[in-house]
């Protein structure tokens, strides 16, 4: 799928690397007057270091550290820009993609890599961080957001005249995920609620090995309107966009104008999951199409336009390669969890069964005669 120019699109940051702001766009275009270029360089570098972070948790997969990874290379700058325009006290409901927004809010990228290893579920605390755990099962965070987006609204923290304390929600997912009932009801109770939520689409053209245009007949960004929710597409490989729109609308949310729903139009570069192989189902042509609006490369050239030298691309170059040997060596030092975790918390209150079942794990596993 190439980009419908018939459709309109939120795009600021062109593929050449030129800012334009047409004055249809002015509403979205104030909050690019707010940036400094500190910022800009703040959103290359964490673009920058999420398709490192990518490049080496699929390296360790393949040498059989983690079950499986979950690639983001080509959508960072949906997910950088998205994730900064979200505000202090925001809610931040991921699908299981989100690398790049958990960036964005200080998640240790350790934590993520021992989700996919079988070591927990996470490991951060919402409470503290705002961003919720990865959601394995699709689309259910999205009812997860709007149930708490929803609880916002009858605690009364909307709208309250009070910036300090109003909070909105954002839920991430993919077209894929739009296929499910959970979105669909997602929508509704966030319209019927006037619920401060932005649902924030990811479309990277793949559903797996299903094309979008195979599960919808409009396009994405029109599919909360007739439950009461409004759309915009944006130009998801322009960071600037995702960053504008996104604040926009939070803010929007916070101040009482219920939900909205924000469909980045990107490309997925890489395979759904370790687990798949995207060369027996869509063709090369495309994937080079998209490959040449690279997010990176855009961000560059901006950059460089603008007087960026050479110094900041190195610096930017050996911190990730910092990272990646840092990564490397927690990952290989990771130990293997009590085998009694997968018991706990099964239930509310400990179940004989599950105590029986422990049990007999143990007597198996003595029958070894251990470590010999």
């Amino acid at each position: 799928m190439t980009i419908d120019a018939e459709s309109p699109l939120v795009q600021f940051l062109s593929p050449d690397g030129e800012v334009r702001v047409p004055a249809n766009l002015a509403q979205y275009g104030e909050y690019l007057r707010e940036l400094t270029e500190q910022d800009y360089l703040k959103f290359y570098r964490d673009m920058a270091r999420c398709r490192r972070f990518d490049n080496e948790a699929n390296a360790l997969q393949r040498q059989g550290q983690l079950g499986l990874w979950i690639p983001a290379i080509g959508q960072e700058a949906a997910q950088i820009g998205s994730g900064y325009g979200v505000g202090a006290n925001d809610h931040i409901f991921p699908s299981y993609r989100e690398h790049g927004v958990a960036i964005t809010h200080d998640i240790d990228l350790i934590s993520i890599l021992k989700m996919l290893r079988g070591v927990n579920h996470g490991g951060w605390n919402p409470d503290e961080t705002r961003f919720h755990l990865y959601a394995i099962v699709l689309g259910t965070q999205v009812l997860h957001a709007t149930g708490y987006a929803m609880g916002v609204k009858f605690d009364g923290k909307v709208a309250t005249g009070n910036k300090a304390d109003d909070l909105a929600v954002i839920s991430y997912f993919g077209d894929g995920a739009t296929a499910e009932g959970d979105v669909s009801e997602a929508f509704l109770f966030a319209a019927i609620n006037q619920s401060p939520i932005v649902f924030f689409c990811q479309n990277n053209q793949w559903a797996i090995s299903s094309r979008t245009d195979a599960q919808t007949k409009v396009p994405l960004y029109q599919r909360g309107e007739g439950f009461g929710v409004p759309g915009t597409r944006i130009d998801g490989n322009d960071v600037l966009a995702a960053y504008a729109v996104t604040k926009k609308h939070m803010d929007d949310a916070r101040e009482g104008a219920g939900p909205h729903l924000i469909e980045a139009l990107t490309y997925r570069i890489g395979a759904h999951t370790t687990s798949d192989d995207p060369t027996k189902y869509r063709d090369e042509a495309e994937v080079e199409y998209w490959k040449a609006r690279d997010p990176l490369d855009r961000l560059e050239k901006f950059l460089r336009r603008n007087g960026i030298g050479q110094d900041f691309f190195d610096d930017v170059a050996h911190a990730g390669e910092e990272m990646s040997r840092e990564i490397r060596e927690a990952t290989f030092a990771l130990q293997n969890p009590p085998v009694e975790n997968m018991f706990k918390h099964v239930y509310s209150q400990q179940h004989p069964l599950i105590d029986e079942q422990m049990a007999w794990l143990e007597n198996y596993e003595a029958s070894f005669g251990g470590d010999e």
